[in-house]
């Protein structure tokens, strides 16, 4: 029943969102080509910053990142302080980029995002879509403690690539980065028991080029027609 009333729900958006417009072919092919040109960088330049602007530019569009529910569990941390910077890097491997790269962006996400204040994620909705989708919301993730993680974890790794097709857009690099002791980096950040640390992202003016792509799968080994 769920279902059938979500499919007619989403007949309403349609019908409310019509006319809307639509990205010009030039700008689909712009996404692509960012999409191509994004790559790990490892080098950047210590001296150049980011204006705030652009700062707020990067986060307002990885904000536009799809969520399940549009619960938006993403929490970015943006650290900015130069001494809590060097001691994530000393927790990094003393990987170079988390302190010379112009933004260092924690990506974590509040686990129980689902159960704060529900009815904000669909404030500006119809109140028959609020209403179903926020009514469904407990129900479905109540009492699933690993269904609850798993779809935070999503969000961060949805919201991550946003954020770097974003930054390559803007024409700066970016780097996505597991290789750190997540257990000390969250206390240095002082994360919250409910929740969970992700990857990190820095982003900034590269000084080298990325090492060419080491070898791509083909789509023959990754893409399966209807089952296994």
């Amino acid at each position: 029943m769920r279902w059938r009333a979500l499919l007619r729900v989403d007949d309403h958006l349609k019908e409310t969102t019509h006319g809307a417009a639509r990205p010009a072919p030039t700008e689909a092919m712009e996404a692509i080509e960012a999409i191509y040109k994004r790559r790990a960088v490892k080098h950047f330049d210590p001296e150049h910053r980011l204006t705030e602007e652009e700062i707020k530019t990067l986060l307002q569009a990885t904000l536009q990142s799809p969520t399940s529910f549009n619960i938006q569990h993403w929490r970015f941390v943006v650290v900015t302080d130069p001494e809590l910077r060097q001691q994530i890097r000393a927790a990094g491997n003393d990987q170079a980029q988390i302190t010379d790269a112009s933004l260092l962006v924690v990506m974590t996400a509040d686990i129980k995002a689902w159960e704060k204040e529900p009815n904000r994620y669909w404030r500006d909705a119809p109140k028959q879509v609020a209403d179903l989708l926020v009514n469904w919301m407990a129900p479905f993730h109540e009492g699933k403690e690993q269904l609850q993680r798993d779809e935070a974890m999503r969000s961060i790794g949805i919201a991550m690539q946003t954020l770097m097709i974003a930054a390559t857009g803007m024409g700066y690099e970016s780097c996505p980065m597991i290789g750190f002791d997540h257990t000390l980096v969250a206390q240095l950040i002082k994360l919250p028991a409910d929740h969970v640390i992700g990857p990190l992202v820095v982003v900034g003016r590269g000084t080298k080029e990325a090492w060419p792509k080491p070898g791509q799968l083909d789509l023959e080994q990754v893409v399966i027609q209807n089952h296994f």
